[in-house]
C-alpha cells in the first residue's frame, strides 16, 4: 500500500542520509527516511541498539552523529526497512519499496517527489590462498562487529591490506583487548608527501590520523609499509598467515615470506560504492580516481535523472566529513525541487568544504592503489568466488578455452559472482582477472566493479516478487 507523498524521500541514514534528510526538513520538506538499520548511523557510527555510550570510544566526531540525528527528529523514520526497488520519475513522482525483514506484512511503498540516494559502499576484497577459512574477516566486518556487538574477532590479530581505515580497525581491536600483532599495508605511507597541499586543507585529517598512529604505539602494534598478507594457513580455522614483502608492482619480493600466528585477519582494500539503486534509475556514472564506477552528479548532487539526487560514497569514496557536506546539499537542493523551485548555489563554506575534501579523496586514492600484482600471489585452486567455489584457474579458463571476452561473459561460463553475494565479494577479482587473461591494459568500470543495472536490489521471496511484477515491467 502505498503511503501519502513526501517531498523528499532519503534512502540511507548514514552520515549522506542523515545530513539530507536533515537539509530538506529545514527547508520546509515533508521527509521519509529509509534504511535497512534499526537506528540511524549507517557503517560509520554503527553502534549496540540504544547504547552508543558503550563504544562511544571506538568513534570519531560523534558530536556531529548527535547534531545529525537531533536534525531529523521531524522526519517519518522506516528503520529496519530494506530497498529492493526505486522506480518513478520527476514528472510522476518517485516510488521506493521495502521490506522489513522477511515479513511480508511489513512491506511498504513510499512515495516522493523527489529522491536522495545514499546508499554508500562496501568492502572490496583481493582474494588470496585461504582466503575462506573461518577467521579470515573483511576489516569492514571486523569493525562492524566490534562496534555494533562489542565483539573482538580474535585474541591475536592480524591486520593488512591497505589505505587509512586499516588504522582505526587495529586501534579499535587493540583497545578492546586484542593482541594486534601487525599492521600490514601494501603501499608505502611516504606518498602522501607529495599530496600535503590535498592535506594541509583538511587538518582535522592529520589530527585523526595521528591519534590513531598513537594508539598503536600505546598499543604496540608494529605498523610495517609494503607488505601484505599473501596466504593463510589452518585446519579447519585461521592459524597463521603468510607475510611478504612487495615491490612498487606488487609482487612478491623473494625471500621476504614470514608466517605470523594469529586466529583472525581483517584485511580491507578500499571500498566500492554500492549503485544497485542509482544505476536502477538510470543514472549516469563516470569513473573514479581509484577505478571505480560513481555516479556522475553537478552541483547540487543531482543525477542525469531529473529529481534524483546522490550523495555519499555513491560519489566516490572519501569518508564521512565528504558525504556530510555533499547530503546537506543534496537535501536542500532535493526539498527546493519538489517544491518547483530551483536550488540556489550551496553555501560558499560547503562549496569549498566539498571541494577540500574531494581533493584529499582523491589524493587518498593516488597513495593507496590496489595494485595488479596481487593476482601473482593465486595459484589456480585459490578460489576467487567463494559463494560458488570458482578458482582463479577456472575464471582464466573462461577466457582462455572457453573464448570470454569480458567479466560478465566470464561470470556466465565460470559462475563467479552468480551466488549469494551477487558478486559483491569477488566481482572486482573476477574482472581484474579477466581482463588479465585477456592481456588487456583494463577493464571497463562498469566490469571493474562487477556492477550491472538490475531491479532487485535486496533478497525478496519469490511472492513479493510476483505481486509487484506489473511495477518492475513497467520501468
Amino acid at each position: 500500500m502505498a503511503t501519502s507523498p513526501y517531498d523528499v524521500a532519503v534512502v540511507g541514514a548514514g552520515p549522506a542520509g542523515l545530513a539530507a534528510a536533515g537539509a530538506a526538513l529545514a527547508h520546509g520538506g515533508r521527509v521519509a527516511l529509509i534504511d535497512a538499520g534499526r537506528q540511524p548511523g549507517g557503517q560509520y557510527w554503527r553502534h549496540r541498539p540504544g547504547d552508543l555510550g558503550a563504544v562511544a570510544d571506538l568513534h570519531h566526531d560523534l558530536g556531529a552523529f548527535r547534531a545529525l540525528v537531533a536534525g531529523v527528529a521531524g522526519a517519518v523514520r522506516y528503520f529496519g526497512h530494506h530497498v529492493w526497488n526505486v522506480s518513478g520519475s520527476v514528472a510522476d513522482g518517485f516510488t521506493v519499496r521495502s521490506v522489513a525483514g522477511d515479513s511480508e506484512q511489513s512491506e511498504q511503498e513510499i512515495a516522493a517527489t523527489s529522491l536522495v540516494l545514499a546508499p554508500g559502499a562496501y568492502d572490496r576484497q583481493v582474494p588470496f590462498r585461504s582466503w575462506d577459512l573461518p577467521g579470515v574477516y573483511t576489516a569492514g566486518g571486523a569493525q562492524a562487529l566490534l562496534k555494533g556487538n562489542e565483539v573482538v574477532v580474535g585474541r591475536r590479530v592480524v591486520v593488512g591490506g591497505t589505505g587509512p581505515f586499516l588504522l582505526p580497525v587495529a586501534a579499535g581491536l587493540a583497545a578492546r583487548g586484542a593482541r594486534v600483532v601487525g599492521v600490514y599495508e601494501a603501499n608505502g605511507p611516504l606518498g602522501w608527501v607529495r599530496h600535503t597541499g590535498a592535506v594541509l586543507p583538511v587538518a582535522a585529517k592529520l589530527t585523526e590520523g595521528a591519534g590513531y598512529a598513537a594508539a598503536l604505539v600505546r598499543h604496540r602494534v608494529p605498523f610495517r609499509s609494503r607488505r601484505a598478507i599473501v596466504a593463510a594457513h589452518g585446519d579447519g580455522a585461521l592459524e597463521a598467515v603468510t607475510v611478504a614483502r612487495l615491490d612498487a608492482e606488487w609482487r612478491i619480493v623473494a625471500g621476504t615470506e614470514r608466517v605470523v600466528e594469529c586466529d583472525a585477519a581483517a584485511v580491507g582494500w578500499g571500498f566500492t560504492p554500492q549503485l544497485e539503486l542509482p544505476l536502477a534509475l538510470g543514472v549516469a556514472t563516470r569513473v573514479d580516481a581509484d577505478g571505480s564506477l560513481v555516479v556522475a552528479v553537478d552541483e547540487h548532487q543531482l543525477t542525469s535523472v531529473p529529481g534524483v539526487f546522490v550523495a555519499g560514497e555513491a560519489c566516490g569514496v572519501g569518508g564521512a566529513a565528504l558525504a556530510v557536506a555533499e547530503g546537506e546539499i543534496a537535501g536542500a537542493a532535493a526539498a527546493v525541487t519538489a517544491t518547483g523551485g530551483t536550488p540556489a548555489p550551496a553555501p560558499p563554506r560547503l562549496h569549498r568544504r566539498r571541494r577540500a575534501l574531494r581533493r584529499f579523496a582523491t589524493a587518498m586514492h593516488t597513495v593507496h592503489p590496489v595494485r595488479d600484482g596481487w593476482q601473482t600471489w593465486l595459484r589456480d585452486d585459490t578460489l576467487v568466488c567463494r559463494c560458488e567455489e570458482v578458482t582463479a584457474g577456472e575464471v582464466k579458463a573462461a577466457v582462455d578455452d572457453l573464448g570470454a571476452t569480458d567479466a560478465r561473459t566470464a561470470k556466465l561460463l565460470s559462475r563467479a559472482g552468480m551466488g549469494w553475494c551477487q558478486g559483491r565479494v569477488c566481482g572486482y577479482a573476477t574482472a581484474c582477472l579477466t581482463a588479465s587473461a585477456r592481456e588487456s591494459a583494463s577493464a571497463s568500470a562498469p566490469d571493474l566493479q562487477g556492477v550491472s543495472e538490475r531491479p532487485i536490489a535486496a533478497p525478496i521471496s519469490l511472492g513479493r516478487l510476483a505481486g509487484d511484477a506489473g511495477h518492475i515491467g513497467q520501468q
